[in-house]
């Protein structure tokens, strides 16, 4: 017997001790050893746990009994199937028990039994299996009257099981419902409320034509709304096909034209409870089906503004006339008046809470509705804000914030270039609601319900961030609200808490000039907050100071308000905090932070408080838990233009600072450095040498490539004391070049560490006298190229050699008078004939740099030295040689670009490198330098769009897209004649070009070209294939870098679009290959090219779609090549969160109804009409969906 089985024996026995505690604890020691992954039962121990087990379900002891049935959950993965339907098999049976404890704890058992079950995903098929031994058990308990407790459990358990495992009963689907339907006319409440949220998950898993049988079940029974019937009957109909619509409203669409004229008649009724059930019911068919109930949307709205005010119960008018009469001092009347509206029976509140919920979805799903939003509900929302009801004015609140985000303008630079018309205006009527909103809240910012003033805090966020600045002139009342709240100690802290973020987020959106004439209003409560006992709020009213400091006295601008008045407070307040030592870890971080900003920002006027300020973060630099937010704070003050002198405490943190290089802590390392750059850039001279030299020490093994991060931050603070302190650095300039030659020669050198190492190099030489010789740096630099020349050794990466090149360029740079010494030896090593390869890539990558600064003498001879290289056997040699001459041309075009044309019409064997080299010279050469030669160029590039090889057209496309960047009001009409008039491989080459036309920044042409842009995309219609390719490859760039070039157009491009998504057949052929055939599709490339114009458009133009017809088109694409099921496979995973269940929608009609159901149970193979399983993309797409808005 091994020691697990022989364990697990002794627990076995124990658990039949008469005493109870003895049971308890071999029952804990029991779910412990379960737990436990590497536990493995032989078959006789998994018997005898089982049979232990289930005994113990039936225990005296309650304690026991709970234990056993959470032992439960873990067991169903340790032991083999049979063992786990034996356990059903005797719950099930318990559940029949006439005890009530026996039935509550085998429903539980069951509930956790089921919640372990692995998902049909895993292959298991054990869920299916147990789950078809339940089903037959829970129905006929479920149809038994007698007990209605049984019917409870059942029903619930039933619930969980559909929910969870709802496909692989598809057998017992149809008798799961033809029992739940008649538990709809249950006379007892409990078991309609069961039977409702069983029928909505079995909605979600089963077949379309039973799904169609329940709707038309449900919508059947619902009688006229002049028809006598029971309200409860009405209320429970409504509140399944709410349910129904909460988990499968996707299928319900092609239902709604039918059942909403009937709810929304059941509205009328005088019926609260009613109400509410149909309001809930369109707020799910809202989020699941917005498209099928467009038509319905007026009537909607109208139903929910009519029932958002519906309060029969209370006068507002009289409330507001009694308002004005009121003053501080009445609280204890209005309290009275309060209480004698209240009414335990009216659930008004509830219709009120439901209509603001189900407005708040419309405006969720329907954006492109936002500007009557705008007009018909934002003001009524407004005027809900006086509700009365705190459930019921949390979701207004909640619905004026949906409103606020969904016009607030996309991020980023777009948000000036992307911004549409529409946005625009959206803005402008929001601007207009400021003043309405500030009115509506001014009570409620002090209104006696902290939920209230919560919800006012968070909306006025919402608000100013999508309007930054749009409060100030409301900064009176806003303060009012803020100082109400932070002084109000009644109430839990978190409305403190909310208060002071809710300031700190103000403080970043609004102007300071806002908060100047309230400082003294506003200062002293957050003073006191930073001396609360709580150190939540002790850490937000710090942060909130710093934010003060930062927001009012600014380091980029003039001071606008006098400090003196409160820099003492503010000093006074965060130093004695800074001094405690027995604070929450936030707290001494957020004062530690604080105090940095007040000496960085006014360290000019703390007096006496600056040297025991920098003495605290001195000590709190020596401390391991303060250490990070020491060296932030110290960088804080580094920086600051204030000069603040630091002398006092240098001598001590340099080595502290020192130490901390050598930590693994990645954090701390980065901020040191940057701490020790502020330090050598502000202080510099007055760096104790010593401290600066165990520094330096420090730094050679930080410039590694194994962080790249920290190697460009310590290179940039070698620079900064190379400039500052050349002698210290002359000591330690061996051990660090060693390392950064090393790190030169990585192929992944990013282009930061690349400019940092140049401006060290350049600050070497360019100290007086140097650090190291130029000449020295030099051989240094280019030794690998020479060695690697010599040993015949692994050759270099060729990023390696442009990083040598750009180093070289550097160092002549920074010693011009060296320049055409250097010049003149890159010549020589590249004619030389005893270079190697190597040798002459790197002459000529450095010449491409430092060609451009030499003589003329240089210049002339390097022409004959890099056509000879042209024609080199060495591929790298050639390449290297073609970017010189463009490089060194675009610094001498005078002399160079009429060479380079020649040798253009000279040498047509080297068309493809004499055209790279013009790409070069074109975009390294300044625009108006270029346009006297813009005729020849044009003429040139023109001639040979009709070369036979593709690639030379591509760099030819190129070529013309920079040309016409240098004069686009001119060059651009022409070039949409050669885009209608040219042959076809002109044509496609000149919509190859027009894409390098677009960047993903602003650009001058922008406007210009969105008026062509049109004429462009008639190319769609194209003859000739690879000019519709082009086209579509011309689309995707502008809709995935510059949406706004062609979101007007959709409506004309979108059917040519669609139209390249089809098979044709006329393009498909076959091929023979010996003794086989092998069909080839000439359209592939054209569609593929289409569905991935698609799959940008729905990333940057959905609300221009019409999603259906989007859908139809992908699911024609999850039928074609490979290729293209794979974007539609993405398209699907992709999509945005509005559109998630139309997607499903269609999933279901490809997976013959059954789609939603598999979904929801995890399956990641698919079965489909033709037996075709579908992705796993697809399916991981879909799992885990969630309906818009729920969290």
């Amino acid at each position: 017997m091994s020691t697990a089985a022989f364990h697990i024996s002794s627990l076995l026995e124990k658990m039949t001790s008469s005493d109870k505690d003895f049971r308890f604890m071999a029952t804990s020691d029991l779910m412990s050893e379960l737990q436990k992954d590497s536990i493995q039962l032989d078959e006789d121990s998994e018997r005898k746990v089982v049979k232990m087990l289930l005994r113990l379900l039936e225990d005296k002891n309650g304690e026991v009994q709970n234990l056993a049935v959470k032992c439960l959950g873990p067991l169903v993965g340790k032991v083999k199937e049979y063992q786990v339907e034996t356990i059903v098999d005797a719950l099930c049976a318990n559940m029949r028990s006439d005890k009530e404890q026996l039935r509550d704890i085998a429903g539980i058992g069951l509930k956790t039994v089921l919640s372990e079950l692995p998902t049909a995903a895993t292959g298991s098929s054990l869920a299916s299996n147990v789950c078809r031994k339940i089903t037959g058990q829970l129905t006929s308990a479920i149809a038994q009257q007698e007990d209605v407790a049984v019917q409870l459990e059942a029903l619930d358990i039933l619930s969980d099981m559909l929910s969870r495992l709802g496909a692989p009963l598809g057998a017992f689907h149809a008798s799961l419902l033809h029992c739940l339907l008649p538990q709809l006319s249950s006379p007892r409440l409990a078991v309609r409320k069961r039977a409702v949220g069983a029928l909505g998950h079995l909605a979600a898993a089963c077949s379309t034509d039973l799904f169609v049988e329940l709707a038309d079940h449900l919508l059947d029974r619902l009688p006229g709304p002049r028809a006598p019937a029971s309200p409860a009957a009405i209320r429970t109909l409504i509140q399944c096909l709410g349910s129904i619509g909460r988990q499968a409203g996707h299928r319900l669409g092609a239902h709604l034209d039918r059942l909403v004229p009937l709810v929304e008649e059941f509205c009328n009724l005088d019926d609260d409870e009613l109400r509410e059930s149909c309001l809930q019911a369109f707020e799910a068919f809202l989020r699941k089906c917005p498209k099928e109930m467009a038509p319905h949307v007026p009537n909607v709205t109208s139903l929910c503004l009519q029932y958002i005010k519906h309060d029969p119960n209370y006068n507002y008018d009289s409330d507001e006339d009694e308002e004005q009469m009121e003053t501080e001092d009445s609280e204890f009347s209005e309290q009275e008046s309060e209480e004698e509206y209240s009414d335990d029976d009216d659930v008004s509140w509830k219709v009120r809470r439901a209509a603001a919920k189900c407005l708040a979805a419309l405006i969720d799903s329907r954006p492109d509705l936002l500007p009557d939003f705008h007009c018909a509900l934002a003001p009524a929302l407004i005027h809900r804000f006086k509700e009365r009801e705190e459930n019921v004015k949390a979701d207004v609140f909640g619905a004026y914030i949906v409103l606020l985000r969904q016009t607030r303008p996309p991020k980023g630079w777009m948000e000036v270039m992307e911004e549409p018309t529409q946005t625009g205006s959206n803005l402008q009527m929001l601007r207009g609601q400021v003043p309405l909103v500030m009115k509506a809240l001014q009570r409620q910012l002090k209104d006696r319900s902290a939920r209230a003033r919560q919800g006012c805090f968070s909306l006025l966020t919402e608000l100013a961030g999508v309007l930054p600045g749009s409060l100030a002139e409301h900064m009176p009342v806003l303060v009012a609200g803020i100082v109400f709240s932070l002084a109000d100690r009644s109430s839990s802290s978190t409305i403190r808490m909310d208060a002071l973020a809710f300031l700190q987020g103000l403080l970043g959106t609004e102007p300071a000039e806002a908060f100047q004439p309230h400082l003294p209003t506003l200062l002293p409560p957050v003073l006191a907050c930073v001396a609360d006992p709580f150190y939540k709020i002790a850490a937000e009213a710090l942060l909130v100071l710093q934010e003060l400091v930062r927001a009012l006295w600014p380091l980029d601008g003039p001071r606008k308000l006098d400090p003196k008045p409160y820099v003492g407070e503010m000093s006074t307040a965060t130093l004695a905090r800074l001094r405690a030592t027995d604070l929450d870890q936030e707290v001494k971080e957020r004062a530690i932070s604080c105090m940095g900003h007040l000496v960085g920002h006014l360290g000019d006027r703390l007096g006496d408080d600056l040297e025991p300020s920098l003495l605290l973060l001195l000590d709190r630099l020596r401390n391991e838990i303060t250490r990070l937010s020491a060296v932030k704070a110290l960088t804080l003050v580094a920086v600051s233009p204030l000069k603040i002198s630091l002398q006092p405490i240098l001598a001590e943190a340099l080595p502290i600072l020192a130490s901390f290089l050598r930590k693994n802590q990645r954090a701390l390392r980065l901020a040191t450095l940057a701490a020790l750059a502020a330090l050598a850039q502000s202080q510099g001279p007055g760096l104790p040498p010593s401290a600066v030299r165990a520094v330096l020490a420090e730094l050679p093994a930080l410039v590694s490539e194994s962080d790249m991060h920290v190697a460009q931050l310590a290179v940039d603070f070698l620079a900064t004391v190379t400039r500052a302190q050349p002698a210290s650095m002359a000591e330690v300039s061996g051990p660090v070049l060693a390392e950064l030659l090393r790190l030169l020669r990585s192929p992944l050198l990013p282009a930061g560490v690349l400019m940092a190492t140049e401006g060290f190099l350049q600050a070497l030489v360019g100290t007086r006298p140097p650090c190291v010789d130029y000449a020295k740096l030099i051989g240094l630099l280019t030794a690998p190229v020479y060695e690697q020349a010599a040993d015949g050794g692994p050759g270099l990466h060729k990023q390696v050699f442009h990083s040598l090149a750009r180093c070289v360029a550097a160092l002549a740079a920074a010693c011009p008078q060296e320049a055409a010494g250097t010049a003149n030896r890159l010549v020589g090593e590249a004619r030389s004939p005893s270079s190697s390869p190597g040798v002459k890539v790197l002459a000529f990558l450095s010449l491409a740099e430092v060609g451009q600064v030499a003589g003329p003498g240089p210049q002339r001879e390097l022409k004959a030295v890099l056509l000879e290289a042209l024609g080199s056997p060495s591929e790298d040699v050639r390449a290297a040689a073609s970017y010189a001459l463009g490089r060194v041309g675009a610094g001498n075009l005078p002399d160079f670009l009429p060479f380079l044309l020649g040798q253009m019409e000279a040498e047509p064997r080297r068309q493809y490198l004499l055209l790279h080299s013009l790409r070069e010279a074109l975009g390294a050469a300044q625009p108006d330098s270029l346009k006297p030669y813009a005729e020849d160029i044009w003429a040139l590039l023109f001639q040979r769009c009709e070369g036979a090889e593709e690639g030379t057209r591509g760099v030819v496309a190129e070529c013309i897209g920079k040309l016409v960047l240098v004069n686009p009001p001119f060059l651009l009409p022409r070039f949409r004649k050669q885009l209608a008039a040219g042959r076809p491989h002109t044509r496609c080459t000149a919509i190859t070009a027009a894409k390098y036309l677009i960047s993903d920044q602003p650009h001058p042409i922008d406007p210009l070209l969105k008026t062509f842009i049109g004429e462009f995309m008639e190319s769609l219609q194209d003859p000739d294939l690879n000019v519709r390719r082009a086209t579509l490859a011309f689309f995707n760039s502008a809709v995935h870098n510059k949406p706004s070039l062609v979101r007007d157009l959709l409506d004309d491009i979108l059917p040519f679009l669609y139209q390249e998504t089809k098979i044709r057949r006329d393009l498909i052929r076959e091929v023979e290959m010996g003794p086989f055939k092998h069909t080839v599709d000439d359209g592939l490339d054209v569609r593929k090219a289409a569905f991935e114009c698609m799959y940008s458009l729905l990333e940057s133009c959905l609300g221009q779609l019409d999603v259906c017809e989007f859908l139809n088109h992908v699911e024609d694409g999850l039928k074609d090549h490979y290729d293209i099921r794979s974007v539609g496979y993405s398209q699907l995973r992709g999509s945005r969160e509005q559109a998630q269940w139309l997607w499903l929608q269609a999933l279901e009609r490809r997976l013959g109804g059954c789609g939603s159901g598999y979904l929801r149970c995890g399956m990641r193979t698919l079965p489909t009409p033709g037996n075709e399983p579908v992705s796993p993309a697809l399916a991981g797409g879909f799992c885990t969906t969630e309906p818009p808005g729920k969290p």
